[in-house]
């Protein structure tokens, strides 16, 4: 590899059956939503996650949106939340009238600080959505503790989760939803896609219903109606058959995907190491509780680093790397519909530091000396 080319940040791996899967999906004649494809994914994930049910979604956006509408929420009911997540974690309960309440993260994880959340709960609680922020497990036990004790629903965002766990459970299978994407930029992929955890049964029924545009069509297929008829709110979320026969093709072979990526990941982790002890950058903090998933290898710069510079440095030399999330709370809609709990000081700081490094299957381990290299000389 020439030492001037580029070092993508991303690229989508393929298993090289999405297209055969596909063409098996054209043929079979059946392209809309919760074909043969659709079932064999959420046979998968079932028995993988050991989830009583889960449901394809076209984004985990979707499943989000599809969580607010189970938990009726109401204009002015509040959701706690970490600010540091993606603008879908708020957006989808702000869509429902409710009111996003951000609490700061942890410095470790860049989890929600479960500490934080008993002094952001208030008779308009809702819910709380804890993010696994880079596929490592929030502090689960506490938050299901505070939740059952003031009454409240869990909606997990394992978007960036699949497959990792927390003591031995899988993410996503805590609360009572969770959801999943299959982002082309997740270990595990449809281009667009996500999918919804249902971990009580009574939810089964309302999420079919609220995925099929209100209608009780799934029933329908079963042939538990004879005809089917608009029951309640709704709209689509259920993805075609053919990007769940790209996401068979990457379910085959996840547990494969995962390792190959927490290869990279630990190489990453051990040529980091002497950086940290220069004090250049942090590497991550996986907690012993937690398994996770390799989705991202991110580093914390030095406070006396500018983020902006290292980026452009980093490009020179033929790495790209990116930050991530603008905290919602100091964001326009933040500030607009919703509201910080206590100082949210970790967060911003965090985020200000933050920087993702490449990390893809395929990534050589030449380039990650290349990626450390170009860190060194900062």
């Amino acid at each position: 590899m020439k030492q001037n080319s580029l070092i993508d940040f991303n690229r989508p791996y393929m298993t090289g059956k999405e297209l055969f899967y596909i063409a098996e999906a054209h043929f079979n004649g059946k392209l809309a939503g919760d074909g043969p494809f659709t079932n064999r994914c959420h046979a998968w994930l079932e028995k993988s996650l050991n989830c009583p049910k889960v449901l394809l979604t076209h984004s985990c956006t979707a499943a989000l949106e599809m969580a607010a509408l189970i938990l009726d929420v109401k204009p002015f009911d509040e959701i706690i939340m970490p600010s540091f997540t993606f603008v879908s974690t708020a957006n989808a309960f702000v869509l429902r009238g409710g009111a996003p309440v951000f609490v700061d993260i942890r410095e470790d994880t860049l989890n929600i600080d479960e500490r934080k959340i008993e002094e952001a709960i208030t008779p308009k609680t809702k819910a709380i959505v804890p993010v696994h922020y880079a596929g490592v497990g929030c502090e689960m036990d506490t938050i299901m503790s505070l939740a059952r004790a003031n009454g409240l629903a869990v909606v997990e965002d394992a978007a960036q989760a699949l497959l990792s766990r927390y003591k031995g459970q899988y993410l996503g299978t805590f609360g009572e939803i969770g959801t999943i994407s299959f982002h082309e930029t997740k270990n595990i992929i449809s281009g667009e896609g996500g999918a919804i955890t249902l971990n009580e049964a009574a939810l089964t029924s309302m999420a079919e219903v609220f995925r099929e545009k209100g209608t009780d069509r799934s029933r329908f297929f079963r042939g538990e109606v004879d005809k089917y008829t608009w029951q309640t709110l709704g709209s689509s979320f259920l993805p075609g058959e053919l990007i769940a026969a790209f996401l068979w093709a990457q379910l085959e072979e996840a547990q494969s995907i995962i390792a190959r990526r927490k290869k990279i990941w630990n190489t990453y982790h051990e040529l980091l190491e002497p950086l940290e002890k220069r004090g250049i950058l942090r590497r991550p903090i996986i907690p012993p509780e937690c398994d996770h998933n390799a989705h991202i290898y991110y580093i914390l710069l030095a406070s006396s680093l500018d983020r902006d510079r290292v980026i452009a440095s980093l490009r020179s030399d033929g790495v790209q790397s990116v930050f991530h999330y603008v905290p919602l709370h100091s964001s326009p809609g933040g500030r607009k519909y919703g509201r910080a709990v206590g100082s949210l000081g970790l967060t911003d700081s965090l985020a200000s530091r933050l920087l993702r490094l490449p990390l893809w299957v395929g990534l050589k381990e030449e380039d990650q000396e290349r990626v450390r290299d170009s860190l060194a000389k900062l």
